[in-house]
């Protein structure tokens, strides 16, 4: 899911209520590092202003939108290994058939994942990440921390990103040049895909992005079975699709 859809969502069911800016009992329990979250944010976001963000804006003027769409297809192909083996940890078998059904076929017909030819052929996406594992586990998410150069997290899905990070087929090539070139790849790529969204963050950006972060995260943990007004939106997501 891109931070587009994040907003968008946030923007449907976050309209604060009277009295926002004061801090509640819920805010202090999923936030109690805020202070320290702020000034990483300050960190984080001026980074993206004067480094991130120029470099996506100048690698979407060069790059033509088809090869734009195979290096994303390509970085999400990696990735399938990952929801594969984390379907399997969560016992999702019918999730793994599928993850490692587009895994095999992308990375054979479709070109090491340039092309997704598996989508057309019926094999629908099912992702899953190793946080999402700990959840299926027991673990509960924590509070949330803004980590420098890799934002947004909570303390469950910290430790599930750097696992994933660690267990994915960039990594596991151990070809640490090749490694490093696929994650600022996927940095840059990323970022691209998010300009669109810049001008959808209002108020206060800290606030914003927390708990549409957060909101995010639990949706797609509970693959969309979150209670509230905007789970049927969320449905609709190839993320938590039903097969």
């Amino acid at each position: 899911m891109t931070l587009l859809r994040l907003c968008l969502l946030a923007l449907l069911v976050l309209s604060p209520p009277s009295g926002w800016a004061e801090e509640s009992v819920i805010t202090r329990n999923i936030d109690p590092w805020e202070s320290v979250n702020r000034k990483i944010f300050v960190f984080n976001d001026a980074l993206d202003r004067w480094v991130l963000r120029p470099t996506a804006v100048g690698y979407k003027y060069v790059t033509p939108d088809f090869a734009e769409q195979g290096i994303s297809n390509f970085i999400v192909n990696m990735y399938e290994f990952n929801s594969f083996f984390n379907s399997l940890l969560q016992g999702e078998f019918r999730g793994a058939a599928h993850a490692g059904g587009r895994f095999l076929v992308n990375s054979t017909l479709g070109l090491l994942g340039v092309f997704d030819v598996a989508t057309p052929m019926g094999i629908t996406p099912f992702r899953a990440d190793f946080g999402q594992t700990l959840a299926v586990w027991g673990m509960e998410p924590g509070p949330y921390v803004m980590l420098p150069v890799f934002g947004p997290k909570t303390v469950r899905s910290t430790f599930g990103y750097f696992t994933d990070t660690y267990t994915s087929i960039p990594y596991l090539i151990n070809e640490q040049t090749w490694a490093w070139g696929f994650w600022t790849v996927e940095l840059i790529d990323y970022r691209a895909q998010l300009l669109d969204a810049d001008d959808l963050i209002t108020g206060d950006r800290y606030i914003f992005l927390r708990d549409a972060y957060l909101q995010r995260r639990e949706a797609f943990v509970k693959r969309g079975a979150v209670d509230d007004s905007f789970s049927d939106f969320e449905k609709d997501s190839e993320d938590w699709e039903e097969f």
